[in-house]
């Protein structure tokens, strides 16, 4: 039996009668919840909701929002319909650290993460041959501040040409311009060693290492204009002790990068997360 699967997700005032409305909405379209999560922010008085529900047949996804429209407007949401079925497409930046590149890559390959890969840019043309190997498309874009304007418009251009749902920064280290974070806002995110700000600027396990530390972790966050303070989507960290190398901290590190990174990729894709003002809301 065909399913045609559907993804709603929701944010609006906390008010009596949302879930009810939603269901009854639901059940005039023959519809049937596969799952739902719920989550009533007390201190910002905000109702977060994701459905995820079939159909008898399929109904385009602009029809579904004009029959939700009305549901939309009584209650004030923010709501979204999604094709569940349909993988989201990446683009992925990168410069010379290759481990969450490579992660990424082998997950979608070997279909434990649910997506396509559309393209690679790089400011360096280190991982061309790992891209060909993969068959995805290699963008070598080299920048410098002369040429940034430039290259980061080329970047958006790939991402218009080849409807890019999320862009992923793994470890791309350029700081994106005000105009770049806002053009994608909501669909860009970074990964990055959870030191900061006490261990800014180059070799920050090195540095870690020479304060010796005990935990590493690693965070990965919506991009915005600000520098490393966008919404939180993923944390993890790893314990570590005093007989361990700098370069064991680096191991580790790149570890926990790889793994975090991939699960707000997959948070993001299977529309889990739902901003709270500068916060965010995961469903599991």
């Amino acid at each position: 039996m065909t399913r045609y699967d559907y993804i709603l997700t929701l944010s609006c005032p906390d008010r009596i009668g949302i879930v009810h409305s939603v269901s009854s909405w639901l059940l005039n379209l023959h519809g049937n919840i596969i799952d739902a999560q719920q989550f009533g922010d007390t201190e910002t008085q905000c109702f977060f909701l994701r459905v995820h529900f079939t159909l008898p047949q399929a109904i385009g996804i602009g029809e579904l929002e004009q029959r939700f429209a009305p549901l939309a407007e009584k209650f004030d949401m923010q709501a979204q319909l999604y094709d569940a079925q349909r993988k989201a497409r990446l683009l992925i930046l990168v410069s010379r650290q290759g481990h969450c590149l490579n992660d990424l890559l082998f997950r979608t390959h070997s279909g434990q993460l649910p997506v396509e890969i559309a393209g690679i840019v790089s400011n360096h043309n280190d991982y061309a041959p790992l891209a060909d190997s993969y068959k995805v498309p290699f963008f070598h874009l080299p920048v410098s501040p002369e040429t940034k304007p430039v290259q980061e418009q080329q970047i958006l251009q790939l991402v218009e040409r080849e409807r890019i749902d999320l862009v992923v920064l793994a470890r791309y280290m350029q700081i994106l311009s005000q105009d770049l974070c806002k053009a994608l806002s909501g669909r860009a995110i970074n990964i990055h060693h959870s030191f900061l700000p006490s261990f800014k600027g180059a070799r920050p396990y090195h540095q870690a290492h020479a304060r010796g530390v005990k935990i590493i972790g690693a965070t990965a966050h919506y991009v915005t204009a600000d520098l490393d303070e966008g919404p939180i989507i993923e944390q993890d960290i790893e314990r570590v002790d005093h007989a361990m190398s700098a370069n064991d901290l680096a191991q580790v590190g790149s570890d926990v990068e790889s793994l975090v990174l991939a699960r707000a990729v997959r948070g993001h894709v299977e529309h889990r997360i739902l901003l709270n003002g500068r916060r965010t809301v995961v469903f599991r």
